[in-house]
């Protein structure tokens, strides 16, 4: 029995012990993770705050922090000579253009809240596919992967070829911007008629080819709708009207694919995704499709070409 108390004593004053130490942890913003800081800020962080966070309502996470990702995955961080070209780059492609669509308020209002930069692609190992960004089921938070391979013309060697990371990356940002637009007014459920017999889980098995023949831009735009809505705005955004409509006209196959698609249906598939997308745009925001379109091509052609 003297055992017992003693040894119950003896937790008592290890439990009293331990409540003072976690007493006199301090300010929970000097935890890590909590909201401390391990760096003092500086140029890269007065320019995010003078160009993003005032203007836009947008903040940005570039040194690495792992709670912000997937605790399986790995990631390299980013290089932070790249952070300011590629946030400059981003805000002229993206946000610049739906501001002159609009006004000064709405990217603000709309546009992500909070960016998360990281260095490498985010592969998954079980389908060898790379997610090149991810949104929270709100659309306030965007992770941004293979950012230390963002070129422009401004980096120093860079040649045409070097653009293809900087594309995918301006892609990857409106596509996630496109969900975001439709989850605050949602697109025609029209749209969701065109392919919906199409759409598949297994969409990783489908190539770009077969995808391209059954009227589809990506193959990963045979996910769901709210994918294909997405792909075909990014796709249409990035790549301008003209070159848009040479990828429609350039459906020529001759017979059928698997599931009976023509290259007569799969171009009217395509078109009538177009024109619902154009009249959501207008209705729904009062955007011209055609005119940010051509402002999105020509920002990305000063940077890349």
């Amino acid at each position: 029995m003297k055992i017992f108390k003693i040894f119950f004593c003896f937790l008592l004053l290890v439990e009293i012990t331990s409540c003072k130490k976690e007493d006199a942890l301090g300010n929970v913003d000097n935890i890590t993770g909590l909201g401390g800081d391990l760096w003092v800020k500086g140029p890269i962080d007065r320019w995010i705050f003078d160009s993003l966070t005032v203007p836009y309502n947008t903040a940005v996470k570039y040194k690495y922090d792992q709670f912000e990702l997937k605790l399986n995955s790995t990631l390299v961080p980013m290089k932070e000579e790249f952070v300011i070209p590629v946030l400059s780059a981003i805000k002229k492609v993206w946000i610049e253009t739906y501001s002159a669509e609009t006004n000064a308020n709405f990217m603000k209002k709309y546009g992500n809240k909070f960016f998360i930069l990281v260095g490498s692609g985010n592969y998954d190992l079980a389908t060898g596919a790379v997610n090149l960004g991810t949104t929270s089921e709100d659309g306030t938070k965007i992770v941004m992967y293979q950012l230390n391979y963002f070129k422009t013309r401004a980096t120093p060697g860079y040649v045409p070829s070097d653009s293809m990371v900087a594309k995918e990356v301006f892609k990857t940002i409106e596509h996630e911007f496109a969900h975001v637009l439709h989850r605050n007014v949602l697109y025609p459920f029209t749209f969701t008629q065109v392919s919906s017999s199409l759409y598949t889980s297994d969409w990783t098995n489908v190539s770009f080819a077969e995808a391209y023949a059954e009227g589809f831009v990506t193959n990963y735009a045979m996910s769901q709708a709210d994918d294909d809505f997405a792909e075909m705005v990014s796709f249409m955004l990035t790549q301008g009207k003209t070159a848009f409509d040479a990828f429609v006209n350039g459906i020529n196959y001759t017979g059928t694919t698997a599931n009976g698609t023509t290259a007569v249906v799969a171009k009217q598939r395509l078109r009538l995704k177009e024109s619902i997308i154009v009249g959501y745009f207008k209705q729904s925001w009062n955007i011209d499709f055609y005119s940010l379109q051509a402002r999105t091509r020509n920002a990305m052609n000063a940077l890349l070409k």
